[in-house]
């Protein structure tokens, strides 16, 4: 989706910043790579992590931008909670473009995706 929504809105881009490339990260979004960082402190559950990440993404966006990042991320949590205690379906991860982000992004190196159904 973020991706569309980037392509629509003819916003710069490179998926590579989801997998930890703080370069790529950065590329047309403000803060994004401290953002990434954030956002894979808050995935990693080390406080340690989290802390700097938070601290870092303060300096450079302050107060504002902490909690609206800090939302996101709670609102993810909420939203994927809901989800799988309601049985909700994902998405069909077997269409075009579906193929193309894992391939792009080389999601089959991690060992869940062999519980995917869709790695190679």
């Amino acid at each position: 989706m973020l991706r569309v929504s980037a392509e629509q809105n003819e916003m710069e881009y490179d998926l590579q910043g989801i997998g930890g490339d703080a370069d790529a990260a950065a590329k047309g979004i403000p803060y994004g790579a401290e953002l990434m960082t954030f956002a894979d402190a808050i995935a990693s559950r080390d406080e340690a992590s989290l802390e700097s990440a938070r601290n870092a993404l303060h300096a450079v966006g302050g107060d504002a931008v902490v909690v609206d990042a800090a939302g996101v991320a709670g609102n993810f949590q909420r939203m994927v909670r809901i989800a799988d205690s309601m049985g909700i379906p994902v998405d069909d991860m077997t269409n075009e473009m579906g193929r193309e982000i894992r391939a792009e992004l080389n999601l089959d190196r991690f060992e869940s995706a062999k519980n995917s159904g869709v790695a190679a």
